[in-house]
């Protein structure tokens, strides 16, 4: 896990790479790399490199980047993890191919240089990197599959310039800010800021599974390698032909599962695992433990409020974590540490998000117990069909279908009760007619954040009306299901795709980068959403459940028997406080009340 950054400087009429400008950017970045850092610019001074490094593989300066092959002609930075880099290797060297380091690094490299941009097709990890090919003077990036990793990029005709968060961009003092009003409204839409938007109308985001090149005279090539819904479609389609394909074993599922916990323990570093009393992270707990010869770090985290209550997860997570003989840590955090860690906590998010207050924290404590890699279980819902929306989105289509063949109806229904419901209840209530006959308008009702008709009154209606014309949410999100059939994975894809994309795991990002930890999540991974996909189309599909029951150490019945209740944060209590003082009770509430009260 690192920090990257770098600028081309294309045009005859651009200005030099400035070296200055390049250090402030990387030095932004120093929570992602406090264990090194480097520069490279070249001697024509049109391109230049820069890297903070927190070493996960090959700890030796050997690793250090930006990284340069024996010839020069190829020149690297890199910010994540290639967990098959070992198998690469080992091809790369029967393809004559040497190595001076240890690293997943210098894999990259000579992957690139054997394959070009379809190197791509053989990683398996998370991932943001930048390849200055010095034979073509091209600049190659890439982005992994999902997006666990960032990158953001500015091109303002005359330079390109990227890094790994949108700080550490605007702190290089090259980038105008004029505001985008579509990540603006995607915001208070969503709670976060939706792919490929920023706030900034001249930063944008490099869409997951997708790499751009970038040309000797600023010419731009752009290639989705990773289409989620196209998977999901062309499986559906198999599986019609073949209708034996969706048959699956528990023997089947655990190896998938077993194969990337293992995949994702890889590193030379101890790699711990946030350990909640959910399904997700109690299985993950169990299987990695399984190869970890009684080593395993795991951390928990609890609040005061809810000590011996039902929401304490760390009374499960003691039991989960005696079970499987892991070196176990609970902490507790109260309002105070709460409000003494807010400035630091929303000086770290590098995009707004109305989340991460347990990731940031959890992360906090994992840096203090030694951590540097941790597991989480994040993916699970997604995947198995976990969260309320799996039932709750087909229940309203079948509900209020019919209201798709009376439009005015449904618009009318909600001006007539919007400004009533607004005081009596959720006012995401008035749209039902309107939006509740269809996947994409369901979706946009049970995840919005604010309505469509009440962002008038949270920001400039001329902003408003700019941004929802391009971010056409309902038409991105119908986009993003028309080819599928089954109803679970028409939600697991939207899910995928916009909560977990731009929120959870995003939040994971920065909230763990601000610790100088790297969270991984083994449930967020190519290979397994390829060996899964053919199980989770069937009419039997496996559940959070059946991932559960496929230890050979079965979980305890405490956690089998639990309910599901999503995780809870007492973040409403501590602000209700009346003994908050008067500058953290306006700061904090503006922030709260948009979470937990509009939600």
């Amino acid at each position: 896990m690192c920090g990257i950054a770098g600028i081309f400087s294309y045009s005859d009429t651009a200005d030099q790479v400035d070296s200055e400008e390049l250090l402030r950017i990387r030095e932004a970045m120093v929570s992602r790399g406090p264990d090194g850092s480097g520069l490279w610019v070249s001697a024509s001074k049109c391109v230049g490199l820069a890297h903070r490094r927190l070493s996960i593989v090959d700890l030796t300066e050997a690793g250090a980047q930006p990284m340069t092959t024996r010839d020069e002609g190829y020149h690297v930075v890199f910010n994540g993890e290639i967990y098959n880099y070992r198998e690469l290797r080992d091809r790369l060297k029967i393809r004559g191919y040497s190595f001076r380091t240890n690293s997943d690094t210098e894999v990259l490299l000579n992957l690139y240089a054997e394959y070009g941009g379809d190197m791509i097709e053989h990683l398996r990890g998370m991932y943001a990197f930048a390849i200055w090919d010095e034979k073509k003077h091209s600049l190659f990036l890439a982005r992994d599959p999902f997006g666990i990793k960032p990158l953001y990029y500015s091109d303002d005709g005359q330079s390109f310039r990227f890094a790994s968060q949108v700080k550490a961009l605007l702190k290089g003092g090259g980038i105008d800010t004029a505001p985008q009003p579509a990540g603006h409204v995607g915001f208070y839409l969503w709670g976060y800021v939706p792919e490929p938007y920023t706030l900034y109308k001249n930063i944008s985001a490099l869409p997951a599974g997708t790499t751009l090149w970038i040309g000797s005279k600023g010419q731009q090539y752009s290639n989705k390698f990773f289409n989620l819904p196209k998977e999901i479609a062309d499986v559906e389609e198999s599986a019609r032909a073949r209708p034996i394909i969706s048959e699956y074993t528990q023997e089947h599922l655990r190896n998938a599962i077993k194969n990337s916990v293992q995949c994702h323990q890889i590193a030379d570093v101890d790699v711990g695992l946030f350990l909640s009393a959910g399904l997700d992270s109690t299985t993950l707990t169990a299987l990695a433990a399984e190869s970890n010869n009684n080593n395993l770090k795991t951390i928990t985290l609890g609040f005061e409020e809810y000590k011996n209550t039902d929401n304490d997860e760390t009374i499960l997570a003691a039991i989960v974590a005696q079970k499987y003989g892991t070196h176990h840590r609970s902490t507790f955090l109260s309002r105070h540490d709460f409000i003494g860690g807010m400035d630091a906590f929303m000086s770290a998010m590098d995009q707004p998000s109305i989340d991460g207050v347990n990731t940031y924290f959890v992360s906090k404590i994992a840096k203090e117990a030694g951590m540097k890699v941790a597991l989480s279980g994040v993916g699970g819902d997604e995947l198995f069909g976990g969260y309320p929306s799996f039932k709750d989105i087909p229940k309203m289509v079948k509900l209020f279908g019919w209201s798709h063949s009376v439009p005015a109806m449904g618009k009318a229904f909600r001006w007539i009760s919007a400004p009533i419901l607004k005081h009596m209840t959720s006012p995401k209530y008035a749209g039902l007619l309107e939006y509740g006959h269809s996947y994409s308008g369901a979706y946009l009702l049970r995840r919005g954040l604010f309505m469509p008709w009440e962002l008038p009154g949270v920001l400039d209606a001329d902003m408003v009306k700019e941004g929802w014309r391009e971010l056409q949410p309902l038409v991105s999100l119908e986009e993003n299901i028309s080819g599928i059939s089954s109803e679970k994975l028409r939600i697991s894809s939207l899910e995928l795709l916009f909560y977990m994309r731009s929120q959870l795991l995003r939040d994971a990002d920065w909230a763990g980068m601000a610790h100088s930890l790297e969270i991984r999540a083994p449930l967020v991974d190519v290979t397994l959403f390829r060996t899964l996909l053919p199980m989770l189309i069937g009419k039997r599909s496996p559940t959070k459940q059946d991932m559960a029951a496929t230890l050979d150490k079965p979980l305890p019945q405490e956690i089998i028997n639990k309910p599901k209740t999503g995780f809870s944060v007492p973040v409403r209590e501590w602000l209700m406080d009346k003994n908050l003082s008067e500058k953290a009770g306006r700061g904090l509430r503006q922030w709260a009340v948009r979470v937990y009260e509009n939600a």
